[in-house]
């Protein structure tokens, strides 16, 4: 025991040398907290967070005698007074603090965990992400990230933040509130424009005795021992023909031309609704078949034995794909795939007696940043082509000019333009009674409005008056105007009659 003079004196100097120990850390980091062990407690008093190199004060509500620590490489201690201690962490781990009194009686025992500076932590969480309240604890030498996040982008935020204090060692347990959905607003135009030009020119050729025969132009044949031939001119707008003789010989000519023009316009406008960070997909067209072979294994199917086919669909039409991301500031991060496809004759292919055709594709991806309700639009998705065919007798359809009677010409051009008009808009869900559908003022007529009034539903209205009427009288003692033309007060339509166009 010591005596109340040196008792003071110890005390001064341990208070002294814990001044001293803190001076020392030179860290602008090192913080002080208290925590207090109450009598109320029981033999054991919980647990002490210590960051790794900050310190903690703990202080005893009676006074202690002697502090052991468990373990002096993760955590040093030194008594200030005889009610608290200086806990410094050294080192990331686990042990335990043991407090005595005068009479060597336990008067507690704590647990002290080093780890990472959660309080650093939670107040640069406060200050890089203040719209949401993230909380930070540790738990043994990692960090445990907790709370509600608006989305996806603070999440991720704040774990970025948690790894500058515990590389590797973060569990995010951070939940996303209630998610943005975004409904996006999507317009295709195409249009294709073809034009067509065709001259063709064919002869029959003869003598007049029969010994000397012939047939210049296209589909030109001969079956057997039978006069030559030409193939029927089909699918041209206008044909010429001209009998006439020269040089002692018969000649039968035709003349055949066609211009074509058109021009296709294709226009759909698909409305999708997704979660922010969840993808939707939208197919306006259709699937046509597609015959897969199988391998040569031993099924039971038909065909088994020489390679079994099965059936794949492959779609076609308008599709779009497109995963929002609703960024913290409002902003719409978007993924948008859009695609338009048909079915090209042209590319076909056979397998095994199948036709199987191609498809003509125009696709396109791109991730863009919007607000709510702007557009972009993704044009520029152009296609020319062009082809032509030229079928002559050879050397005379080389002869300038006369040349023309002997061969035929033809060229093809096709022109297509896709552009794509995207809006995307947050939206919220809304109650059944504040969305109606054009159906829902519409009832089924009765009998007696089918067949006088020619009614089919209530959006119909019944028919006009005959014009010329004899007016209906006015009511006794309503006002009459004199000396000037009063003209019939216009009604807006209402109802359907709005909606529809319908004339009254």
């Amino acid at each position: 025991m010591l005596v109340a003079g040196k008792r003071k004196a110890v005390l001064a100097a341990l208070a002294l040398g814990a001044t001293a120990l803190t001076a020392g850390l030179g860290s602008p980091g090192v913080a002080h907290a208290q925590r207090v062990v109450s009598e109320t407690d029981a033999v054991h008093a919980g647990e002490l967070n210590v960051p790794v190199n900050k310190s903690q004060v703990l202080r005893v509500d009676r006074p202690y005698a002697k502090a052991l620590i468990g373990n002096p490489e993760i955590a040093d201690v030194l008594p200030l007074t005889d009610q608290s201690i200086y806990v410094l962490g050294k080192k990331l781990g686990t042990t335990s603090l043991t407090l005595y009194d005068r009479s060597n009686s336990l008067i507690a025992v704590m647990d002290v965990a080093v780890g990472p500076d959660v309080i650093g932590l939670k107040k640069q969480l406060s200050e890089l992400i203040p719209g949401d309240r993230v909380g930070a604890r540790m738990s043994n030498d990692s960090i445990v990230l907790e709370g509600i996040v608006s989305n996806a982008v603070a999440a991720n935020r704040a774990a970025q933040i948690a790894e500058t204090y515990a590389p590797g060692k973060v569990v995010n347990l951070l939940s996303i509130g209630s998610a943005q959905q975004v409904m996006l607003e999507v317009k295709f135009s195409e249009v294709k424009r073809s034009a067509l030009k065709q001259l063709g020119a064919g002869f029959f050729v003869g003598s007049d005795g029969g010994k000397f025969s012939g047939a210049i132009g296209g589909g030109a044949g001969v079956v057997g021992s039978g006069p030559p031939t030409l193939g029927a001119i089909t699918d041209s707008f206008g044909v010429l023909t001209r009998t006439f003789r020269a040089f002692g010989t018969n000649f039968e000519a035709t003349f055949d031309a066609l211009e074509r023009k058109g021009a296709i316009t294709t226009l759909a406008e698909p409305t999708l609704i997704a979660l922010s960070g969840e993808t939707a997909s939208f197919l306006a067209g259709g699937e046509f078949p597609i015959p897969v072979a199988q391998g040569n294994g031993g099924g039971s199917g038909v065909g088994a034995g020489s390679g079994a086919i099965s059936i794949e669909f492959k779609p076609f039409g308008v599709s779009l794909a497109f995963t929002p991301t609703v960024l913290a500031d409002g902003v719409i991060n978007l993924l948008v795939e859009p695609e338009v496809s048909s079915i090209d004759n042209s590319a076909s292919i056979v397998v095994n007696n199948l036709r199987i055709p191609g498809l003509q594709t125009r696709r396109a991806k791109t991730t863009v940043e919007l607000r709510d309700g702007e557009s972009f639009a993704m044009a520029g998705l152009l296609r020319k082509d062009f082809s032509s065919t030229v079928r002559q007798f050879p050397l005379l359809g080389n002869i300038p000019i006369i040349g023309t009677l002997f061969r035929s010409t033809s060229f093809n051009r096709d022109e297509t333009e896709l552009v794509i008009i995207v809006t995307p808009r947050l939206v919220r869900p809304v109650r059944p009674d504040q969305l109606a559908a054009p159906t829902d003022r519409v009832k089924g007529p009765a009998d007696a409005d089918i067949l006088l009034l020619g009614r089919t539903d209530t959006g119909v209205p019944p028919v006009a008056p005959i014009s010329g009427a004899t007016p209906r009288p006015a009511a006794p003692g309503a006002a009459t105007t004199t000396g000037a033309a009063t003209a019939p007060a216009a009604t807006a339509p209402t109802g359907l009659e709005k909606d529809y166009g319908h004339v009254l």
